[in-house]
């Protein structure tokens, strides 16, 4: 088989090192800074690359690390595993989505264990499970975020034939599968990829230190190898999109972005499989251009999350009001009806965490809706917070009920954070496992420094390093059989069929969607064709005016529809779907 890799910081020589044996590599013709050379190599062999004599170090493009980011690759023969389920892909139309941490779904923490959930989520009505990044990291539990080795499967999940069990067994079942993968940055433990070339550059400056580089020299193989990985997901994974992570911090500024790149190979890919293949970018900008299609101008990714969205739903169900939290909390009924029917709340306006203008309108004429995700929770909304508390630490069952009314009711495309339809109490916090003890301390320190500025003790902070963090953050499924998380479970199930059997629920037209809300009373009342949705936050009883004629479609609580003076009694804490006609 051919072995090549793109090494041009290799003065002299490059070695293949293949089941403990060196074999010399040659120079590419005409494909500068790569080597390459065949030799008899077969499914699970070890192997890597020695330049100028220096240590073995793991393929960029290794598809397996069985001993972790800082072993040896391993081949993975793509062919060998036999499919048992035919897939004609499923797109985002009338889709509902579900994000899931492999490592603490379970107890076990693997691929395997998570499979054998699917069935359940299939029947709640989800129709793609959207897994956090799978890229190998240091040790055993983390978020995933601190990955490398983008086209591998981390190993304590269970490796790449584990995921295509996995991805085979969600689409026995009628599910698709979403990747989330990072592109903006890798993981500073063992991370070899700056011995073999300029993947990273000084050009710019990120978060996490050097940018990747999209636009310096050598950005021509950078985005090639990145373009590659998820073509790779898609492709021999048979994945149905990825979600890019924090889009925004991708510094590139050339002509043609490698967003636009992205979208466009993936597009083809799609066209080529004979199967739908979606982008989903998190972004932070507010900008249409985003998910406008590319011959419009835009950079064609086919969806974003909606933090605005989260924003508002949030400030109105709790009250906070911290931070990026502030302009929406100071009338969040009017930021809800706004990113309703407008998707941005900050769309050329004022932002006072930002100390700016942000975000840019949207022509809700020309956009659909399921160009965005809306959600009441996610991993980012939830684990970021000091001690990971979800909204069911503080909300009452009827508070979460309108919560979910709110997200599975809406015009974008509804996505729950795992254990979030049954109102799960365990809560989601930071966890990590590094290897290096001087990188764990800074890790520990500075979550303990970032909550200190917002008056959090350090001894209240989780240890991210403590086995006992993860552990706590593994759902737990006994809840589902108790009160009030049966009910709540049965609520999200309910809320779920109707959007599949309402097609008001799945219009994408976000012009038509209507409005109507009492700051001060606390109630918000929405029309989508003839579906109505109202929803009280109240502690106390309101009478919501929605005309006469309509019928209660699903309710949590019980509620009889509006009388002929055309007003619904609505009780405390509550939410009702109704249909006129």
């Amino acid at each position: 088989m051919l072995f090549e890799v793109w090494a041009p910081q290799a003065e002299d020589r490059v070695s293949l090192w293949l089941e403990g044996a060196e074999r010399p590599m040659e120079r590419a013709e005409g494909r500068p800074g790569w080597w390459m050379t065949e030799a008899d190599a077969g499914d699970g062999a070890r192997y890597g690359f020695a330049l100028d004599g220096g240590h073995v170090l793991p393929d960029p493009r290794s598809r397996r690390q069985p001993d972790g980011p800082d072993g040896t690759s391993a081949i993975v023969d793509q062919d060998a595993y036999e499919w048992r389920h035919a897939w004609a892909g499923r797109g985002l139309g009338g889709a509902v989505l579900y994000e899931l941490h492999i490592g603490t779904y379970t107890r076990e923490g693997t691929l395997d264990a998570a499979a054998e959930h699917l069935g359940e989520l299939a029947e709640l009505g989800i129709t793609h499970v959207e897994l956090m990044p799978l890229c190998p990291f240091p040790g055993v539990h983390g978020w995933g975020y601190e990955g490398v080795s983008p086209w591998a499967v981390h190993e304590p999940y269970g490796g790449p034939e584990a995921l295509k069990r996995f991805v085979d067994t969600a689409h026995g079942h009628g599910l698709g599968v979403v990747l989330d993968v990072v592109h903006n940055h890798l993981g500073p433990s063992g991370n070899h990829l700056p011995a073999f070339g300029p993947y990273f550059t000084d050009t710019h400056h990120t978060p996490w230190g050097a940018a990747v580089n999209l636009d310096a020299p050598g950005s021509d193989e950078v985005r090639a190898y990145l373009l590659g990985s998820a073509l790779a997901w898609l492709r021999d994974y048979r994945l149905d999109g990825l979600r890019l992570d924090a889009v925004h911090a991708l510094a590139d500024t050339r002509a043609l972005t490698f967003l636009e790149e992205l979208s466009a190979a993936v597009d083809a890919l799609s066209g080529d499989l004979g199967r739908p293949l979606f982008l989903i970018a998190e972004s932070d900008l507010g900008d249409p251009r985003t998910t406008t299609p590319r011959e419009a101008g835009g950079l064609g990714l086919h969806a974003q999350w909606n933090d605005d969205h989260h924003h508002a739903l949030h400030t109105t169900l709790t009250g906070e009001s911290q931070g990026y939290y502030a302009d929406f909390a100071a009338t969040p009924l009017a930021a809800v009806a706004k990113t309703l029917t407008h998707a941005f709340f900050h769309d050329g306006t004022y932002s006072s965490f930002r100390g700016r203008t942000h975000g840019r309108p949207l022509d809700v004429t020309i956009t659909p809706a399921h160009r965005f995700l809306g959600y009441a929770q996610t991993h980012d909304q939830i684990g970021n917070r000091a001690q990971g508390d979800r909204l069911s630490a503080t909300l009452s069952p009827g508070l979460l009920a309108c919560a979910a009314a709110l997200v599975l009711t809406g015009p974008f495309v509804p996505m729950l954070f795992m254990g979030e339809e049954w109102g799960a109490r365990t809560p989601w916090q930071f966890f990590t496992d590094h290897t290096d003890p001087e990188l764990a301390e800074a890790v520990r320190n500075g979550r303990r420094r970032e909550f200190a500025a917002h008056g959090w003790a350090p001894d209240q902070i989780p240890d991210p390093q403590d086995p006992a963090t993860r552990a706590r953050s593994c759902l737990d499924r006994t809840e589902c059989s108790r009160e009030p998380h049966a009910r709540l479970l049965a609520w999200h199930r309910e809320l779920i069929a109707l959007r599949r059997t309402q097609p008001d629920l799945t219009d994408p037209d976000l012009e038509a969607v209507k409005v109507a809300y009492d700051e001060s009373a606390r109630w918000l009342a929405y029309r989508r064709g003839d579906t109505l949705v109202a929803i009280n936050l109240a502690k106390e009883a309101t009478g919501i005016p929605l005309g006469a004629g309509a019928r209660v479609l699903a309710c949590w609580d019980p509620v009889e529809p509006p009388g002929a003076d055309g007003v619904l009694r609505l009780p405390p804490e509550s939410c009702v779907v109704l249909a006129e006609g």
